[in-house]
Order: C-alpha cells, then structure tokens, then sequence
C-alpha cells in the first residue's frame, strides 16, 4: 500500500468514526453527560480508568460509578462527607475493588484542593517544547498517588509508562480532553497541552491493525510502540496524529483488515 493510498484509508476512517452516533457506545459517553469542566474531567478520568475489557460492562460499571456519585462527580470528589463515600467502597470492575477506587476518589479531592485540578497536574510536567505528554503523565500519577495513606496495590491503576507501560487509558482520557475539532466527540476543554504532543492510545486490538497496515514495526505493545506508531501517524497529520485513534479502533472494531 502506497503512503498516499494509507492516508486515504485513515482520513476515509476518522471521518466515519469521529461522529457522534459513535458516543453511545464508547466510554466517552459517561463524561458527555455533564458539561462543568471538573465534572467532565473527572467522570472522564474514572471512566478511562476502568476501560477494559468489554465496553459494554466498562461503559455499565462507569455509570454506576457516577451514580454513586450523584451524578455530581465535582461536587462528591469535593464534599463528600466518609458516610456518603461508603457506597464507592463496594465498587468493583475486573481487578480495580472498591478501596482502589475510594483512594482514586481521595487522590483526586486532593488535586483539586492543593493543585489546581486534573489539567494543572498534567501540565505541570509539560513544557511547550516537549514532543510529548509523558513528563504530564507522570506528574500527574504522583499528584493522584500522593497521600500517604494511597494503597500500593492501587499504584498499577494509574499508568506507569516509565516502566514500558503504553499508558493506553490515560492517553484515551487526554484525547477526550485535549483534541479540538467540529465534530463532537473529543471534549478539547483544555488548552495547556498540544494536540501534537498527544500519544495514541495503544492496546492490542489498535496494535494489530497499525501493524497490517504497515504503521507498526515493534511487537510489543508498550510504551516505545505507542511512540512509534505517534511519529508514524505524524507523518499524515504532524499538528493531530491522535486524530487516528478513531480509524484504527474503527478499523479493529467494525471493519475486517
């Protein structure tokens, strides 16, 4: 396949899958309930977290989360008071337990109480001349994790990509906040972070389709594919790689390669 008959099939596949009828069935569908900043960001966040597996359990069990929440994350992450934060103890989703996610809960009140929120923790660790959000990412993880009493065990559940991690549901969660387009979908809320500093979200199903189309070399599906594959995708659209997302999940969820 020629580069240029390549960028057609990504730019034919954004077009047919950054659409809105797509929301319902994606785990972005949680955060496009709200339309506060804060309640955008940290349903979003909660609900990329949990996202794996099957996107119909993921997408159930995240909208159970916000309920829990009264559908006011902002407000809950903020006030909830110990006896209102019981319920968030008995959540469960594959491996992440309800303690994991009431220390979530309590590493995010202290962002926002000390540290300006989700968007400041992650731009903190990005400077305007890096080529990528991997020093925001692991500012941000310190942020969440830093309370003295967060539990080892609920480390694995906010990515490490300085351990190889591909940190797929944390770059998903930046996509949703930082892409700007017309379409609807991907939020664009937050203006610290350049779409070109973006990562793609890599997992195995994205992976195989960016290898078959020739975009992947690496067979590991860590942290230096992602990176890979970015630089690849920059070549079609240096200013919004990530734009890509769209057509390579599309391409493994809905289309046979």
């Amino acid at each position: 396949m020629s580069p240029t008959e390549l960028h057609e099939i990504l730019e034919l596949k954004y077009r047919q899958y950054n659409q809105p009828n797509f929301i319902d069935d994606d785990p972005i569908s949680i955060p496009h309930q709200f339309s506060r900043k804060e309640d955008i960001e940290i349903s979003g966040f909660l609900s990329a977290t949990i996202a794996w597996g099957q996107r119909k359990t993921i997408i159930n069990n995240a909208r159970k989360l916000v309920e829990m929440m009264d559908m006011a994350p902002y407000e809950f992450v903020m006030q909830a008071t110990t006896e209102e934060l019981e319920p968030v103890t008995h959540f469960v989703h594959r491996t992440l337990n309800g303690q994991d996610c009431l220390h979530l809960i309590l590493g995010l009140r202290a962002v926002y109480q000390t540290l300006g929120g989700l968007e400041a923790v992650f731009s903190m660790g990005i400077q305007p001349q890096d080529e990528d959000v991997l020093g925001g990412i692991m500012s941000a993880r310190t942020a969440i994790t830093s309370r003295e009493d967060f539990p080892q065990r609920t480390h694995k559940h906010v990515a490490n990509p300085s351990r190889g991690s591909s940190a797929k549901r944390i770059n998903m969660f930046l996509r949703w906040m930082v892409r700007k387009d017309k379409q609807g979908v991907d939020f664009g809320i937050w203006d610290t972070i350049g779409m070109h500093q973006l990562i793609v979200p890599l997992d195995v199903h994205t992976g195989n389709v960016a290898r078959k189309l020739g975009l992947l070399e690496r067979k590991q599906n860590d942290w230096k594919a992602a990176k890979a594959l970015t630089e690849r995708l920059k070549e079609f659209s240096p200013d919004d790689p990530v734009k890509y997302d769209f057509s390579l999940f599309g391409l493994g969820v809905y289309d046979e390669l």
